[in-house]
């Protein structure tokens, strides 16, 4: 049976990041405001340190994230076909001694939401790249090496990458979880 590696953030749950800093900054800021990949570089400098303690002690991300669609049933039906893993990075190297904390809320978001997935089937790293794989789905072009089919979701940071880009690398752009199903249960 073939093997997936599918990711969390902003993968098959999104709007997390920037739902939690628009309530910290009391801001309506869009996607189209964020430059870079981590949505918090909004938040002024000054305020980071103090943002981050918000983040990591006061509030649970994945109460405030949206599914993305289709992805909870494309997910269920992908597991009559493959066997299927959750990779999910939480290393923040901005505060290393805090980000462990997110661990338990990732957990327990995927016991709740993907229960018809065993949990020794989550794998928490932010080395997705050294897993090696058949498939891989994830929004970070970094964590599809070492796998056969390289699924790119479609997400704000990486909407720019260029199709001439993703060809010299094999990877599959794909807009949806509509598009997923369609390439990897359709057989």
């Amino acid at each position: 049976m073939k093997k997936i590696l599918i990711d969390l953030d902003d993968t098959i749950l999104v709007d997390c990041y920037l739902e939690v800093v628009n309530k910290y900054l009391k801001k309506n800021y869009t996607y189209d405001d964020i430059k870079d990949y981590w949505v918090d570089e909004i938040v002024p400098e000054k305020s980071r340190d103090k943002y981050l303690k918000y983040f990591y002690n006061d509030i649970n991300i994945y109460d405030f994230g949206k599914i993305n669609e289709g992805a909870i049933e494309t997910i269920e039906n992908l597991t009559k076909y493959y066997e299927v893993f959750i990779c999910s990075a939480y290393i923040d190297y901005r505060d290393i001694a805090n980000c462990s904390k997110i661990l338990i809320h990732k957990h327990k978001w995927l016991i709740e939401n993907l229960p018809f997935i065993k949990p020794e089937n989550f794998i928490f790293t932010n080395r997705k790249d050294v897993i090696p794989t058949d498939i891989k789905i994830d929004d970070k072009i970094e964590n599809l090496k070492n796998c056969n089919t390289k699924l790119l979701i479609t997400a704000y940071h990486n909407k720019n990458i260029s199709e001439q880009k993703l060809k010299e690398e094999n990877i599959i752009r794909v807009n949806s979880w509509m598009d997923i199903a369609e390439i990897l249960l359709n057989h």
